[in-house]
Parts: C-alpha cells; structure tokens; sequence
C-alpha cells in the first residue's frame, strides 16, 4: 500500500467511501482540465489502484510518477513507480513536474517538522500542487476507526491498540509496535495545512454537516467547495 492506509472497501464502486473519492477526484479534474497535455504527475505515497480506479491509467497523455518507500509494482506504462521518502524528493529537479500530487499520505509522517518538508518538496517539484487530508476535527479518526480517537490521550490509546483492534490496526501486544502506530498519525487542521502551504486554497469535504477533510490547492484554477 506504500504510504497509503486504505481499507478494503476503497475502490469498491459505489461504497460510501468510493462516493467520496471519485467527488474528489471530478474536482481535480476540472481544475487540471487546461493544463497543457502532456500532463506530468508526481503522486507522493499514491497506488497503481488509485489512477486504474479513476480511468487514468494507460492514457497516452498523462505521466505519472509514484514515490513510496517501497516500489508499486510497473503495471502501466504511463504510471513509473519510484522509490523515495516523501521528505525529500531530491532525485526530482524543481519544478520537474505540472502537479504535485498526494491523497492521505501528509497525515502519515509522524511530527509536523516531517509534514513542513514534505509540504516543502511538493511545492519545489511542483509547478502546482495537490493534496487531500483528513480533518483533525472530525469526530471519527478515519484510521482507527474510533469516536474522538485522536483527543484521547496518547497513553490510553496505546493501551487500547494493544488489547484490540481498532480501525485497520491492531491489536500489537508488543508496546514499541503500538506506540509507533499511534505516533505515525498525525492529523491536521485547517489552519496548519495554512501554514504548510500558504499559498494555498483550502477547500473542505463535508460529511453530516462536518469537515471531513480538506484539499490544499495551488497554482491551479479551483471550483467549487466539494461537499
């Protein structure tokens, strides 16, 4: 899965999360509609799956380019999987690429330095740049899969993921596995997501009259507000 955490039902058509992306994914598509083609994509942390889902792999006029820590499998030859760390990019020029490209991935990177260098090499390589993540305020953590997961304390989670399951994860008895879980979490609020891009528009995904998650925007036309 790379940097990704996505759950089985993620390209399942016409689940609730399925609804979600492919909202998400119309509005990317209509803010990258005039970029000149050939399109050039850097997706940090992105999956053969992600672009087969949405129809853009195989296309002729766009080239993607995957960066996980550990290589996609080469299925399409328009989408070049690559290994790297998302807080540094440093085999990719500045500018090298149309668009920066990164779905749930920023939350993964542990502490808000590793966030601020991540956010830092998308716009280096980028000549724009596109990036989801979820909400710290939502009520339910979308990788543990628990109500208000991310306000408890650090101590009682680590506890709770090492008697049961929670979400995607666990249980890990072992306690160094269980802290590495919780600590490699770190979800973001609007006002943070400001201050990694502050060029960019941030733009929420609502679900029940609640911010789900948010997409920072720059260099790029942008719509509507999805939700």
């Amino acid at each position: 899965m790379g940097l990704l955490d996505v759950g089985p039902s993620a390209y399942r058509e016409g689940s609730l999360l399925w609804r979600f992306r492919a909202r998400r994914f119309n509005l990317f598509v209509e803010c990258v509609r005039e970029v000149p083609r050939p399109l050039r994509i850097i997706d940090i942390g992105g999956t053969n799956e992600f672009w087969e889902a949405h129809g853009w792999a195989g296309r002729n006029d766009v080239h993607i380019v995957l960066v996980n820590l550990h290589c996609e499998a080469h299925r399409h030859a328009n989408v070049e999987p690559a290994k790297g760390n998302a807080t540094d990019l440093s085999l990719f020029p500045d500018g090298s690429f149309d668009i920066a490209f990164s779905n749930s991935t920023i939350e993964h990177l542990f502490t808000f330095g590793n966030q601020k260098l991540m956010a830092q090499e998308m716009r280096r390589v980028g000549r724009s740049y596109w990036l989801q993540t979820p909400n710290f305020w939502f009520p339910i953590e979308p990788h543990f899969r628990v109500l208000g997961w991310q306000w408890l304390p650090r101590r009682l989670r680590i506890a709770l993921l090492r008697r049961y399951r929670c979400g995607w994860r666990g249980p890990c008895p072992d306690p160094s596995a269980a802290e590495r879980a919780i600590d490699e979490i770190r979800l973001l609020t609007a006002h943070e997501l400001h201050v990694l891009f502050p060029n960019a528009v941030v733009l929420p995904e609502r679900f029940c009259g609640f911010v789900k998650s948010w997409i920072a925007i720059g260099g790029l036309p942008v719509g509507p507000a999805s939700g």
